[in-house]
């Protein structure tokens, strides 16, 4: 803690005004009480809900209380960062749809095209802390971006930035839902900003939108059944019940983003670093396939998606082009001469998920030979 004591009210606003120099759409001061969402949290955990993401578990309700976490912490600045890429055009989510009613189309979730946001955040978040430090001396500070068991989104909202929508995101009246945000611990008591009211009223667009149902309720997410999940989290076989449901999305999920209201606000970013990388705006499922995986590390330096590693990768595009049998405009004859190239491929996941989506297609041409 600082030997002298700053003037916390004018910090506070010397600290929101740096934040968006370094790029940051809106800075918000919370306290760090999170008592009230241990319950949500411990009944989400005991549900089995976060599937196989055993970090959720690993560190108990630590992850509800920051001042356990890095102690000595009173407050969290927490900073959002507008996503869509800077040149997007107005109708973007219609443009998103039509993607994916193009079953040889790649669909990729919008936050992944550009570079991995965490060292986007973590990157200005250390710039905005070194900052404060400068101003106070000595100060104990943590930086976080969706990389230590802090809950982000409940301090988010204590801190003002939006509200909770249904489908668990949080969302924001001047932009939606794409964003991410990032926190700065820190022992100085600022002064806190007041909490936002919640503002979906009856409307259960997200929930109707869902493929896999996955949103039980407002506010419940079963993780397991989330696209996000399934084709990010999971390290093994993709539930067949579920493979159909998935479609083109080959990373990710943007469907309840696509369906909410709020996104018609949804701004562009400030910084060109989530511009799409490696034209994965409108790359083909058969093109990205056929990557092999020094291409695949090479290309993804630097994205998130790299982290799933290529052979996840194979595994959700095989879904993708199983999933394109029967579909008008499909390439039936590409698609099955592209699974046949990796139907021998060393992981048994990838041949297990191939297998499946050649089974589709062994379907649909069965029954184009019988036309014909």
């Amino acid at each position: 803690m600082s030997t002298t004591t700053p003037d916390l009210p004018e910090l506070a606003r010397a600290i929101k005004a740096w934040g968006r120099e370094l790029g940051f759409a809106d800075v918000r001061i919370a306290d760090v009480d999170l008592a009230h969402a241990e319950a949500g949290l411990q009944a989400w955990l005991d549900a089995g809900y976060h599937g196989e993401m055993d970090y959720m578990a690993s560190h108990g309700m630590k992850r509800a209380r920051p001042g356990e976490l890095v102690p000595g912490t009173v407050r969290a600045i927490v900073a959002r960062m507008d996503y869509l890429p800077m040149g997007r055009e107005e109708g973007w989510r219609e443009q998103e749809r039509t993607r994916q009613s193009d079953p040889g189309a790649a669909v990729v979730s919008v936050y992944a095209r550009g570079r991995d946001y965490h060292k986007v955040l973590r990157n200005r978040l250390q710039a905005l802390a070194e900052k404060v430090k400068a101003a106070v001396g000595e100060l104990g500070y943590r930086v976080f971006t969706d990389s230590a068991p802090v809950m982000e989104l409940p301090l988010a909202e204590k801190a003002g930035l939006g509200w909770r929508g249904k489908h668990t995101l949080l969302l924001s009246r001047d932009a939606g839902s794409t964003f991410f945000i990032g926190e700065i611990l820190v022992d100085l008591p600022l002064p806190v900003d007041p909490p936002t009211g919640a503002h979906c009223g009856a409307c259960s667009a997200c929930i109707v939108a869902c493929p896999t149902q996955a949103i039980l309720g407002p506010g419940r997410l079963d993780a397991r059944r989330c696209i996000s999940y399934l084709t990010i989290e999971l390290k093994g076989s993709i539930p067949e019940e579920l493979r159909p449901l998935i479609g083109n999305r080959i990373y990710g999920c943007d469907d309840c983003q696509l369906a909410c209201p709020w996104n018609k606000f949804a701004q562009r970013a400030s910084v060109p670093d989530f511009d799409e990388r490696n034209g994965l705006g409108e790359a083909g499922m058969i093109a990205l396939f056929a990557w092999d995986e020094e291409e695949f590390n090479r290309r993804m330096e630097g994205s998130p998606i790299r982290r799933i590693g290529h052979e996840r990768w194979l595994r959700n595009l095989a879904v993708g082009l199983g999933n394109a049998a029967g579909e008008e405009g499909a390439d039936v004859a590409a698609i099955v001469a592209a699974l046949r190239k990796r139907a021998a491929h060393p992981s048994s996941l990838v041949r297990e998920h191939v297998g499946w989506a050649l089974a589709r297609h062994g379907a649909s041409l069965d029954a184009l030979e019988a036309q014909g």
